[in-house]
């Protein structure tokens, strides 16, 4: 595995090439691709001159998002899917593997039964299109009950769910992307990640939690960064996902807004070092 620069995930609005520049200067393994740049390079030749100066630079592409909502109205999710070639060809010609998107835990209206049937159907149709261009998609539970119990009808919100959603779509390059704060906010533990293997992760994305607030008290949007406070138990989140044999992208995503405020460098430097310790397994402080 390896660590990735996601400069959305950590809100710092860096251009595409800023991002790649800081990636290699800061030591990441990765950077996340970036479709809109790659549409203003005037074609798919341009595109796979683009990867391979940024593979010549000892970077690995991350995770791109999937452009099609899983969850819209059926003439929005439609309009989404007759467009997603034209962006697949190139993310193909870039050469990048990985797609991810979350899975909207709760519906007003939608209950679980005629929620379930229709993302099957949905992820069936996206997953297509994707294997056609070589692409796995990646599958991420929102895990804290203040978010998924707020509307009239719970939706997944756990890793066995995500699981058995997947296995139903029959899709061989569907799998999940792991998150250490919903793999906590769902209660689980790293039992519950033995026997993923490679073939399983398309991603992982690691954060820590607020010390003052109970397991179900914890927000999506108020997390701390990777190893602050010890309430995740990173080390085995970690070790679970070291065991699986997992290959791809690690990042943060801490949805912290004082990280625009302070020097990038200095953030960079920060982040890169908690990647470095949870890829590698070390215990050295951040």
């Amino acid at each position: 595995m390896f660590s990735n620069l996601s400069a959305g995930a950590l809100g710092l609005s860096l251009d595409h090439p800023t991002a790649i520049d800081l990636a290699a200067q800061h030591g990441f393994g990765g950077v996340d691709p970036d479709p809109g740049y790659f549409a203003t390079l005037g074609g798919t030749a341009a595109v796979a001159e683009h990867a391979a100066a940024v593979r010549e630079r000892g970077l690995e592409w991350g995770l791109a998002g999937l452009p099609v909502p899983l969850d819209a109205p059926a003439a929005e999710f439609r309009e989404a899917l007759v467009e997603l070639p034209s962006a697949l060809e190139l993310l193909r010609a870039a050469g990048v593997t990985r797609i991810g998107t979350w899975i909207r835990p709760m519906h007003q209206a939608r209950d679980h039964r005629t929620n379930w049937r229709l993302h099957v159907g949905r992820l069936a149709l996206v997953a297509e299109l994707l294997a056609d261009a070589g692409i796995r998609l990646g599958l991420e539970y929102i895990g804290p009950k203040t978010f998924w119990s707020v509307e009239r009808f719970p939706f997944i919100h756990s890793l066995r769910e995500t699981r058995e959603l997947i296995a139903e779509t029959g899709a061989s390059n569907v799998g999940l992307i792991l998150d250490s704060y919903h793999w906590y906010t769902a209660g689980e533990s790293a039992a519950d990640l033995a026997g993923l293997t490679d073939a399983d992760i398309v991603s992982v994305d690691i954060n820590d939690a607020r010390d003052d607030r109970e397991r179900d008290e914890q927000q999506d949007l108020d997390r701390r960064l990777p190893f602050d406070t010890g309430v995740i138990d990173l080390e085995s989140f970690m070790g679970a996902v070291r065991a699986s044999g997992y290959s791809g992208p690690v990042k943060v995503e801490p949805f912290l807004k004082d990280l625009a405020e302070r020097p990038v460098d200095e953030v960079l430097a920060d982040v890169s070092a908690r990647l470095e310790r949870a890829v590698s397994g070390g215990s050295a402080s951040a």
